[in-house]
This record gives structure tokens, sequence and C-alpha cells, in this order.
């Protein structure tokens, strides 16, 4: 499926941060950007085993509910020493008033609770467009975790990451710099490879 300068896509996600960041790495090739909460499409219960699963669903319902393409991402935090946890359930992790301060709280109340010194992490993405078929394209960013929170950019668990050769937090980082090497932005350049026109 190709997408061409003044198509219409769905960002088949309820999460403003998420909305925002791939209508950024979008708004460069022309393409309209809907998210689901604005048409007013419900948000399906996530029920696969992975990232790639999750999202082939979340698209799937929203480019038939909406009769448009759908991109839907599903990403989140996977912690070494946690077993890959929180993973899939990175956002569960926020409970339902999605307070990411309670998540990345809870991250390190476990690596506590098991007396783990290794704060390796990465942040995994897979991105499924929706529409004549189903495309998936993943990509992962490999850093540490550090703990008290640092900045207030970002969203979800951006202020206790650090990505492999940088001394600040994905939430100290302004968004621009974040696009360039974020997990989200090296799925987003499968996608815009093999779909953008």
């Amino acid at each position: 499926m190709k997408l061409s300068r003044g198509a219409s896509l769905v960002v088949a996600s309820h999460n403003p941060g998420k909305v925002r960041e791939i209508a950024d790495l979008l708004r460069p090739h022309g393409i309209v950007v809907r998210g689901a909460a604005e048409l007013g499409l419900v948000e399906p219960e996530e029920t696969g085993k992975t990232f790639a699963e999750n999202a082939v669903l979340k698209a799937r319902v929203a480019s038939q509910a909406s009769g448009l393409p759908a991109l839907a991402d599903d990403s989140g935090l996977s912690v070494a020493a946690l077993g890959g946890e929180p993973g899939i359930y990175s956002a569960r992790w926020a409970g339902p008033g999605k307070d990411f301060s309670i998540a990345m709280k809870r991250v390190e109340e476990e690596l506590n609770k098991r007396g783990a010194k290794d704060r390796s992490a990465k942040f995994v993405c897979a991105l499924a467009l929706a529409g004549h078929g189903i495309e998936v394209f993943e990509g992962e960013v490999h850093g540490r975790l550090v703990f008290p929170p640092r900045g207030s950019k970002g969203f979800g668990y951006d202020p206790i990451f650090v990505a492999d050769g940088m001394s600040r937090t994905f939430g100290e980082i302004e968004p621009a710099e974040k696009h360039a090497i974020s997990h989200r932005a090296r799925a987003f350049a499968k996608f815009a490879k093999a779909v953008l026109e």
C-alpha cells in the first residue's frame, strides 16, 4: 500500500502524545492525520501477546470503523532485569488514569525489590498499517534507566530512559532530537521507505 501527499490517515490511538509524535513524523510527507479520539473511534481491547499483534489489532479496527487507512503503534518499555516487563503492559502499569509517574515508580520499586543492579532497557515500537492488507514495521532503541525521573518533555517513560550514547533522558531532549533516534522513528523510517511516495 502506498500513501501519497494529501492522503488521510487515521492514527489508531487515544494517546495525545503518541498522535502528536506520529503527526510530526508524517507532516513533511503531506499526510493528513486524524486521531482515533477525534473521530470518536472505540479503543479495542489489546489481547495480543506481542507489540506487533496489538498494533495490527488496533489498526484493523480503526481502518474498518473509519473507512480510511489506519496506522497503529504499540510500543513500550522492556527492562532486562524485569524479564522484559512492563513490555506490552507498559500503559497498564500507569493505571486507569494513565499516570506514568505511577508506572515509573513501579519500575523502580520492582528493580529494588529484586535487588537488580542491571538498569539496561529498551523501547520497542511496532507500527501496523491497515487498509488494503496489513503491513508491520518494527524499531528499537537501547539504553538504560535512571532514577529519579528527569525532564518534562516527551511522555510515558521518557523521563527515566537514557539512550545509549546519550547523557540526557528522552524527557530532557527536544522532540526533534528524540524523533531522530527513537524506537518510533526507527520503525517509522521503515514505514516511510515502504509506504510513503
